[in-house]
């Protein structure tokens, strides 16, 4: 992009905002940050061969009023800075910055979490303890992780054990520098049960450790039904870190994860969500899941309505 298009690119987003000022509209209710992760736009790309510059997602991001992205590494380039390059972190936080954006999180590998050598286990650790202080450098609220991977010859509850340990010690380096450490468990994951969920939290034992809420992986969780807040209602509102909103049908898509649908396209009761966290006392980042959505724009844009009546509605 020239120089001049990103200056226009720019002036548009601010006129945007000004005029939305000038004319007298209402202020957007408070309580919850909305965003949308950049995980959508990397798997409709590998999986769709779409394309999407950065730039004009941003734009997109901004012309709509959202509050904050959440990364995801290796895209659209580069993977994830060091702590130590000053450099680096200064123009990716200059972009989103430009555009009226927080970086609010990062997505993190925690397969290592889990090992059942404890070289490994340390050696993620140690990976954290940088990934960390990278999502501070760049002005992160939050950092998600995502133990995936095999068993390697351990048992399930040795699994569940070591990452018990090794989340405890997360949520520590975390929680010493402001962030708020959430985890995910996946149908793909060995981890992916209600009970799976409630023993992880428990073996890590540290207040600080929260997990996500994703309507997708929590309606299989809860028998395919429909109502994914009846699994959070159990599971306490209080042990959400932030929200990984979709829409699901209660399937998988081709083998895979949860299938993720826009918001309204699916089967799950969207309003008890939504008043689920809220009347649970959740006010921190509602993340938009759009991962293997062909149009993750439109799935964007119709969740941040969802959520715009909702609060309207407050």
């Amino acid at each position: 992009m020239h120089r001049r298009d990103a200056l226009k690119t720019m002036g548009i987003a601010v006129l945007t905002s000004a005029s939305s000022f000038l004319r007298g509209d209402p202020p957007k209710p408070g309580g919850w940050q909305i965003a949308f992760g950049l995980n959508g736009y990397a798997s409709s790309s590998t999986k769709y061969n779409n394309v999407f510059p950065i730039w004009e997602v941003l734009d997109f991001a901004a012309r709509m009023g959202f509050d904050g992205i959440e990364l995801h590494a290796a895209w659209p380039m580069g993977g994830y800075p060091k702590p130590d390059e000053a450099k680096r972190i200064d123009a990716l936080k200059r972009l989103y910055d430009a555009y009226g954006l927080q970086v609010f999180s990062i997505q993190t590998d925690a397969g290592g979490a889990f090992s059942p050598e404890a070289s490994e286990r340390t050696r993620w650790q140690e990976e954290f303890r940088e990934q960390t202080r990278f999502a501070q450098a760049v002005g992160c609220d939050c950092i998600g992780m995502w133990p995936g991977g095999g068993l390697r010859g351990q048992t399930l509850d040795g699994a569940l054990e070591h990452l018990g340990r090794s989340f405890h010690r997360a949520a520590m380096i975390a929680g010493d520098l402001g962030l708020i450490p959430a985890f995910e468990i996946e149908p793909v994951f060995v981890f992916n049960t209600e009970d799976h969920l409630r023993r992880i939290l428990q073996a890590a034992d540290h207040p600080a450790l929260k997990t996500i809420y994703d309507p997708s992986h929590f309606d299989l969780m809860n028998g395919s039904t429909g109502k994914p807040h009846e699994m959070l209602k159990r599971i306490g509102v209080r042990n959400i870190g932030y929200v990984h909103f979709t829409d699901t049908d209660g399937t998988r898509r081709d083998g895979g994860t949860s299938k993720h649908l826009p918001c309204g396209d699916g089967h799950i009761d969207v309003e008890a969500s939504l008043a689920t966290l809220w009347q649970g006392g959740f006010r921190g980042w509602m993340n938009i899941d759009t991962w293997e959505i062909p149009d993750p724009y439109d799935a964007c844009r119709k969740a941040k309505q969802a959520f715009d009546r909702f609060l309207a509605a407050l």
